[in-house]
């Protein structure tokens, strides 16, 4: 420890309401600006560089958020960007574990179920407070941000979002001469994760919510989701060329490397989506498939339908939540879709992965944990069984004693 490390409060330190995170109308399309709205110069030239080694305009947004809240704490504990040390990543890390997040609108109805579990789905709704695998990914985009500006000669001399080194072994003891050393070890404050196991919506809870559905667009989505075990942002990304009707295949790009790839979807769902699609207009091929029901007017343009947003497609599940008391997401029906596909024995694990768009078959392999919940409906529908009284016995023939046969054949005596 350090002559003149700086000990701090952290319980006491609330975040200010500096700057905001915005849409910008540039070619990066989110900017972190301070209170008179001109953009963090550090952030601006980081995220562009961020754009364009190949990242997506959802991961600008949510690396802008997470360097926002840096700064934000920066200037509770009056420290600079360029100034800070592996001390204020420790203090930001233990501050993140025990603080409350801050809304800019409060909390309504989800006030009273935040952090508790879901009776029917047996799943926790959002708490308050930041959970591990945000501060893990507070930690990443820190640390890249760093490596950042300290490669462009602007920023401290040493990361101050520091590793831990292997135990055992040097790292890069096998480096190839020819390749570039690469960074090793964990990232020093990274909480733990929790073990988390996907779950399959069991198949009366899944027809509960598509009932609960109130047009042939929103069935037609997620029968499409829990069919092909595409994400959400890729099922809306979906294009009318991107359909194959008489293959019965469409075509997402995949969250991440944006690379294209036919997925094959359940009859149903084309069924569902022809029913969806003749209720519209005629759609070009370059048109999207998802559109809002309603039309909606902006200044100076008449009324007409908007592509389905993100946000619309949750609105729609938040609904159907409302109504049938559950909290289930889109991300749920990929689950389900790919335990579906596992538990089949019908497909290799090598199949579920090219499906889910995994990079590394380890990914996939998480679907092989057997889900405690499924063990727990088996053994309840196998001790039921047990209980069942035991069929009457035949009465024996004309002639017979029962109890002689019962004593001959290893029976109970009446």
């Amino acid at each position: 420890m350090s002559s003149y490390e700086v000990h701090r409060d952290l319980r006491s330190i609330r975040l200010a309401q500096w700057g905001q995170v915005v849409p910008a109308d540039d070619v990066v399309p989110y900017q972190v600006v301070d209170p008179d709205g001109r953009p963090v110069e550090p952030i601006r030239r980081f995220l562009r560089d961020f754009l364009a080694r190949g990242h997506s305009a959802g991961s600008v947004r949510s690396y802008a958020f997470d360097l926002h809240r840096w700064w934000r704490f920066l200037r509770a504990v009056d420290v600079e960007w360029d100034r800070a040390t592996s001390d204020e990543v420790r203090d930001f890390v233990l501050w993140m574990g025990q603080a409350e997040k801050q809304h800019r609108v409060p909390r309504t109805t989800s006030a009273a179920t935040a952090g508790q579990v879901n009776p029917i789905t047996r799943k926790q709704y959002p708490g308050d407070r930041y959970q591990a695998r945000t501060i893990r990914h507070s930690n990443a985009v820190l640390r890249c941000f760093y490596e950042f500006v300290i490669d462009a000669g602007d920023g401290p001399l040493v990361n101050p979002v520091r590793r831990d080194r292997f135990r055992g072994r040097r790292a890069n003891a096998h480096h190839n001469p020819l390749e570039p050393f690469r960074s090793e070890g964990r990232l020093r404050y990274n909480p733990k994760l929790p073990k988390q196991r996907p779950r399959a919506m069991p198949d009366e809870q899944w027809n509960e919510l598509f009932a609960a559905m109130r047009s042939n667009r929103d069935r037609a989505i997620l029968a499409l989701a829990v069919s092909t075990a595409a994400r959400a942002s890729e099922l809306l990304g979906i294009r009318m060329a991107d359909l194959d009707w008489g293959d019965q295949l469409a075509q997402v790009r995949r969250k991440g490397s944006g690379a294209q790839q036919w997925l094959p979807a359940s009859a149903e769902s084309f069924v569902w989506l022809r029913l969806y699609l003749d209720e519209l207009s005629d759609l070009s091929p370059g048109d999207p498939v998802w559109w809002t029901l309603r039309l909606r007017a902006r200044q100076g343009e008449p009324p007409a339908r908007r592509a389905l947003t993100y946000d619309a497609l949750r609105a729609v599940l938040r609904r159907a939540n409302t109504a049938l008391g559950t909290n289930w997401t889109m991300h749920d029906l990929r689950h389900t879709s790919a335990l579906r596909m596992v538990r089949s024995q019908k497909l290799s694990l090598r199949d579920v992965q090219v499906i889910l768009g995994h990079a590394h078959l380890t990914t996939t392999q998480i679907y092989l944990v057997e889900d405690d919940h499924e063990v727990l409906r088996r053994v309840h529908h196998y001790l039921t069984e047990r209980e069942q009284a035991a069929p009457e016995p035949k009465p024996v023939a004309v002639g017979y004693d029962a109890d002689d046969l019962a004593v001959l054949l290893g029976g109970i005596p009446q």
